[in-house]
Order: structure tokens, then C-alpha cells, then sequence
């Protein structure tokens, strides 16, 4: 197993500029397709502290189930945690891990600020 792990949605073109990213730079890594598999919650906590952001920084809020059924909502940062949980698809992509440190790739060159 590689040491960078990559959250990858092959149906968003960020992602796959990322994916081509690190391909390029021939750098390893393994694939999570966490709109298919989902995020269990404990992996999304762990991935907030690894981008040292707050639950909502991670919400994609333009998505229409985020304005319809939340965005007017007084929401703590668990109810956050639970929604990315149930709605793995209102994640900001693309999403790169390596050990403790993780980027959400826009642009795409940014990954190489994680990996040193």
C-alpha cells in the first residue's frame, strides 16, 4: 500500500486533472472512490484534522442537495461530519493524503506541497 492516498471521483474533471497529476509525476498511490464506497465518519474526522479545516470548509455547497435540505439550517460540526457521511458526493474533491498532511488539489500542482 502506497503512502498517499487519493479521493478520487472519476466523474468530476478536477479529480481526474489531479489523478493525471500524479500519474505524470510518476507518484504511487492508492485509490479511494468514496462516492462508491462512502467515508466512514472517524475517517472523515481524521481527514479535517489532516487539512486543518472545519466540517463546513469540506462541504461542496453549491450541490443541489446541500441547498435544499441544508444550507438554512443551524448544523454543529458533527451534524456537518454526519451529512458528508450520508452524502459522500458534497465532499470537495479532489482530495490527497499523505500521512498526517492532506491538500484538496485546485490546482492540481498543489499535491507537491504535501509531499516533501
Amino acid at each position: 500500500m502506497s503512502n498517499v492516498i487519493f479521493l478520487h471521483n472519476p466523474r468530476c474533471r478536477k479529480s481526474r486533472e489531479a489523478m493525471n497529476f500524479l500519474n505524470v509525476n510518476k507518484i504511487n498511490f492508492d485509490i479511494i472512490l468514496y462516492i462508491k464506497t462512502g467515508l466512514k465518519k472517524s475517517f472523515i474526522k481524521e481527514l479535517l484534522k489532516k487539512l486543518s479545516v472545519k466540517p463546513i470548509d469540506l462541504v461542496r455547497n453549491q450541490e443541489k442537495i446541500w441547498k435544499e435540505n441544508y444550507k438554512l439550517k443551524e448544523l454543529t460540526d458533527d451534524d456537518i461530519i454526519f451529512i458528508l457521511h450520508k452524502h459522500p458526493n458534497l465532499i470537495k474533491r479532489p482530495i490527497v493524503v499523505k500521512n498526517n498532511k492532506a491538500i484538496i488539489a485546485i490546482p492540481p500542482s498543489d499535491i507537491i506541497k504535501i509531499l516533501n
